[in-house]
């Protein structure tokens, strides 16, 4: 019986007491169903028609006009392509405060985008690293990195929060990380994780580009089996995106004080380290900065976030790209796995858009301003 695992993203995760979400192609749900029941195992159908969901999440795109973009819709989920001429347009738009480059080109040869946000006011400046969409079907999370470079350019002028960061720092945004698999899970598969490189033995595409980085990798939370969801890769920065990104980040270490990564879905704010129990050495800075964002997020409404060590508060992994980051002298490293817990999973309604983004923006600046004073 072949199931597509939600949460906890390998079998490995799946402990006795804990929840596991999990997609069943439908025939399956007939026999999976009696088998659970004969194991005493309880179950709740979230979503009883997913072909329906994805069609009603998708449902009149071509009605609405996404083309003007000075009227962008931020509470929509866009495809690639839309993205991309969105990040054009405000390169064009706001040249005084957006720089747009590209770090490289991703397996089936597309450019892998990032905007440079911030005043031009001294040669110098300490930097935030953003990146979305690693894995391909959490599509809140490109969302949230088109809403923050949106409230970052509407605000400037009047939230003097927003204009102390953009002055003193610069923020690195990477709207599509895996643009590959992003484009893959609009026009193929909904749910696709993973990028879209080739396997030439055992004809599976794609690899985990949260396993593929050079910190411990491959080991406990990675799998070694090219099909499986969080297959490492081949060796350490086989996929050009992490490659791509990994060089870049190299190459400002010293610029780049904070790395965050968005991802979906568990409402967590976690930190170093993923792939092992043990205590970071400036974990009291980065403990009380993840303390204050996630209580900044809860003012919004109420949401609560859990937050601390990745290894302990979600699961053990290997070859994640905030281990790496931090590894390489990043001193904040953080993931956000977005809303919601399981309600909606990965296909989590545009109506909660702005909400999601919203609270996130408010853990984002906390984060940044924290950056901002001095920790000791």
């Amino acid at each position: 019986l072949q199931v597509d695992l939600w949460q906890p993203s390998s079998p490995i995760h799946i402990v006795e007491g804990a929840a596991a979400d999990v997609r069943v192609p439908q025939n399956a749900t007939r026999s999976l169903l009696p088998f659970l029941q004969q194991a005493n195992i309880q179950y709740t159908i979230l979503i009883s028609d997913l072909q329906q969901a994805i069609e009603n999440q998708t449902a009149g795109r071509s009605h609405r006009s996404r083309r003007s973009l000075p009227g962008y819709n931020y509470e929509v989920y866009h495809s690639l392509e839309e993205i991309e001429d969105w990040m054009h347009y405000l390169n064009r738009t706001y040249s005084d405060l957006v720089h747009m480059f590209s770090v490289g080109k991703s397996y089936e040869g597309r450019p892998l985008y990032v905007l440079k946000l911030g005043k031009r006011s001294r040669p110098y400046k300490k930097a935030v690293w953003i990146d979305c969409g690693i894995h391909a079907r959490e599509w809140i999370g490109p969302a949230f990195c088109q809403w923050f470079v949106k409230e970052a350019l509407q605000t400037y002028q009047t939230d003097p929060d927003m204009r102390k960061m953009l002055t003193q720092l610069y923020f690195y945004i990477m709207p599509v990380f895996n643009v590959d698999g992003y484009h893959f899970s609009w026009t193929n598969d909904r749910f696709w994780r993973k990028t879209r490189s080739k396997n030439m033995r055992f004809h599976c595409h794609g690899v985990d580009a949260n396993r593929n980085w050079k910190v411990k990798w491959c080991d406990e939370g990675a799998s070694l089996h090219p099909c499986d969801d969080t297959y490492c890769g081949p060796f350490p920065e086989s996929e050009p995106e992490v490659k791509a990104v990994a060089h870049f980040l190299r190459k400002h270490r010293k610029q780049i004080k904070a790395y965050l990564s968005f991802h979906a879905y568990a409402q967590m704010l976690l930190y170093p380290y993923s792939y092992k129990y043990a205590t970071i050495p400036n974990f009291n800075c980065v403990e009380s900065a993840a303390y204050n964002a996630v209580n900044a997020l809860q003012s919004a409404y109420g949401v609560r976030y859990r937050y601390g060590p990745a290894s302990s508060t979600l699961y053990v992994s290997s070859g994640s790209s905030m281990d790496w980051a931090y590894k390489n002298g990043i001193p904040y490293a953080f993931a956000f796995e977005l809303r919601d817990t399981g309600h909606f999973g990965f296909l989590l309604p545009e109506m909660l858009i702005k909400p999601t983004c919203t609270e996130t923006m408010l853990a984002v600046k906390n984060i940044t301003l924290h950056l901002l004073k001095k920790c000791h």
